[in-house]
C-alpha cells in the first residue's frame, strides 16, 4: 500500500508566531499499524512530515509536545492528492514561565489608569494609588487586573459604555478576580443587555463578598455569552452602594480551544495567565503583557 501522503506542520503561539523549540511528535495510524515518532524537530520552521498513508486509511492521532507549551493531540486526515498543511496552536505551560514583561503604567487605557488611580483601599495595598499601586502589584494580581481590564473594555452595553468605565475603585484584588465599587448604572445596563444577549443572568450563589463588606445584599449575577472566557459580574447592594465581583471564567477554554491532553494544566484553570491564552486566542483580545519562557 502506497505511502505517498504528505502532513505539513505549522506550530505556533496564541499570537501566530512559530515554536521557538524542538519539539517531540508522534503519529498513530487508526486503521493500519503504522506509528511515526520524531524526535527534536525544530519547530521554528515548517514541519513536513512525510511517508505516511492518505484518502481512506490516512486518519492519524497526532501527539506534539513541546518543552514550554502544553501537549496536544487532535485527529488529522492525510489528503491523497495533496500536502495536508495545519496550523497547530500551543497554550503556554504556565510551570515554564520565568518571568512576565508587563506595560509601564502610562501605556495602560485611560479608563484602568483613572481607576488605580482613584482605588487608595485596596486590601494589602492601603494609601497606594494610580503607578505606585500598579507597581506593587505581584505579577498574579497584575496579570489578573489586566485580563480583566481587556475583556471590560471590549465589552460594550447598551447605552455603548465599556463595562470597564463604569468601575469607581477596587477594594480587593485577586489573581481570577476583583471586587470593587461600581456605578449603579452598571447593574442596571447589565440586566437591560439580558435581551440583547450580550449577558445571561446565572446562579451566583457561590460569589461571596469578604469580610470587608458588611451588609451588602447579593442583587443578581450576570455572564457573558461566550463559549470560553465568559466576564461574570455578580453584584451585592447596600442603599446606593453598589459592589461587583468580577472574575473571568475559563469554562474548559484551555483543553477545548487548544486540545491539551487531560491532565497537563499546572494549578488551576482559572489561573490568570491560562485565561490571557484564551483571551488573545478564543476572543482576539490582549491584556498588554508577554511571557518569557525557559
Amino acid at each position: 500500500m502506497a505511502q505517498n501522503g504528505k502532513l505539513k506542520l505549522d506550530l505556533v503561539d496564541v499570537f501566530g508566531k512559530r515554536l521557538q523549540e524542538r519539539v517531540d511528535i508522534s503519529l498513530r495510524n487508526l486503521h493500519l499499524t503504522h506509528n511515526p515518532v520524531l524526535k527534536n524537530v525544530d519547530a521554528s520552521k515548517i514541519i513536513n512530515i512525510t511517508n505516511l498513508h492518505s484518502g481512506a486509511q490516512g486518519i492519524y492521532q497526532v501527539f506534539i509536545d513541546p518543552p514550554s507549551y502544553h501537549p496536544i493531540n487532535r485527529f488529522e486526515n492525510v489528503k491523497t492528492s495533496e500536502t495536508t498543511a495545519r496550523p497547530f496552536p500551543f497554550a503556554v505551560d504556565i510551570s515554564k514561565i520565568v518571568s512576565v514583561t508587563f506595560p509601564t503604567f502610562a501605556d495602560l487605557v485611560k479608563e484602568l489608569r483613572t481607576i488605580l488611580t482613584n482605588s487608595p483601599n485596596v486590601l494589602g495595598f492601603e494609601n497606594k494609588t494610580g503607578e505606585a499601586l500598579y507597581s506593587a502589584l505581584d505579577d498574579i494580581r497584575r496579570a489578573g487586573v489586566l485580563n480583566i481590564a481587556r475583556k471590560t473594555l471590549a465589552t460594550r452595553l447598551t447605552n455603548d459604555k465599556p463595562v470597564l468605565s463604569l468601575i469607581k475603585d477596587i477594594r480587593e484584588l485577586r489573581g481570577d478576580r476583583f471586587f470593587a465599587f461600581v456605578e449603579k448604572e452598571l447593574r442596571e445596563e447589565v440586566k437591560n443587555s439580558v435581551n440583547t444577549g450580550l449577558f445571561d443572568e446565572v446562579d451566583g450563589s457561590l460569589h461571596h463578598l469578604p469580610a470587608q463588606f458588611e451588609a451588602f445584599q447579593r442583587t443578581g449575577s450576570f455572564k457573558t455569552d461566550d463559549r470560553f472566557g465568559n466576564l461574570q459580574l455578580t453584584f451585592f447592594m447596600k442603599g446606593d452602594e453598589c459592589v461587583a465581583d468580577i472574575d473571568i471564567d475559563d469554562a474548559g477554554g484551555i483543553g477545548h480551544i487548544f486540545q491539551v491532553l487531560k491532565n497537563h494544566f499546572t494549578g488551576s484553570p482559572t489561573h490568570p495567565y491560562n485565561i490571557h491564552q484564551i483571551l488573545v486566542k478564543h476572543q482576539h483580545l490582549d491584556p498588554g503583557y508577554r511571557f518569557n519562557l525557559s
